[in-house]
């Protein structure tokens, strides 16, 4: 029986399990690695707080459970993320019921090899790679949400909203990313971006005149549109990451 990666996972991650489990570890390194924001989150939602690698038990316990799901995982126990997901959970479970009844250290020793194995231990491995992984993508979480926020302050200066956002964006694919390069050509303009900052409006005359747009398209879509020039008018590096995959 196959074990049935390439129904879940992209062909790469597929791959790296296949080889891990035949004994590779340089594969089962970097699945670990790859995976490391989710055994964070999964430790985090289990212990009901915020983790930090490095500095919580509960994650050496999680990073040892996800090493244990990797090489017990079979096709037929469903998907690999639900599997390794569970056996973090009862692994953290396990460790919680110990702790309450007397004081446990979770033995970090384990993640070094003995002199006489002459090598170092996979979780040792990524130990520190993975804490500086989990922590970056924390903290881009972070700024992701802070910039929603201001996003919506700066939205809301020009009688704008993030529903108004939602239910002006065009349906087409060709409608969005022309509306979009509008956007684009409003704030790099000078003069373009200025009226729309100054009057909290498109300045469709120049518009049309200048660039040759059509002036249906800009009422159309003139919110949306709006929108996007205000994005890029102000300094919102990640929700900009967003047009450019659009």
């Amino acid at each position: 029986m196959g074990l049935g990666f390439s129904k879940e996972l992209p062909a790469k991650t597929s791959e790296l399990l296949r080889r891990a489990q035949q004994g590779d570890q340089e594969a089962r390194t970097q699945v670990i690695r790859d995976f490391s924001p989710f055994i964070v989150n999964t430790a985090s939602h289990s212990a009901g707080r915020f983790l930090r690698a490095g500095n919580d038990d509960e994650i050496s316990v999680a990073l040892m459970a996800f090493d244990e799901a990797i090489s017990s995982y079979r096709e037929d126990k469903g998907s690999f993320a639900t599997f390794a997901g569970t056996v973090i959970k009862r692994r953290l479970i396990d460790y919680y019921r110990q702790q309450g009844r007397r004081p446990i250290e979770v033995p970090f020793s384990t993640w070094e090899s003995s002199p006489s194995e002459g090598g170092t231990n996979t979780l040792d491995l990524v130990w520190h790679d993975a804490s500086r992984r989990v922590w970056e993508w924390h903290q881009d979480e972070e700024n992701r949400r802070s910039e929603i926020i201001e996003y919506g302050n700066v939205l809301q200066r020009y009688g704008l909203s993030w529903d108004q956002l939602v239910k002006n964006t065009p349906k087409h694919q060709d409608s969005r990313r022309r509306a979009i390069q509008i956007g684009r050509i409003i704030a790099a303009n000078d003069e373009y971006r200025d009226h729309l900052l100054e009057k909290s409006e498109l300045p469709l005359s120049k518009l049309v005149a200048e660039q040759g747009l059509s002036r249906k398209i800009l009422e159309r879509h003139r919110k949306y549109i709006a929108a996007v020039a205000l994005l890029l008018s102000y300094d919102f590096p990640y929700l900009r990451e967003y047009l450019s995959a659009k």
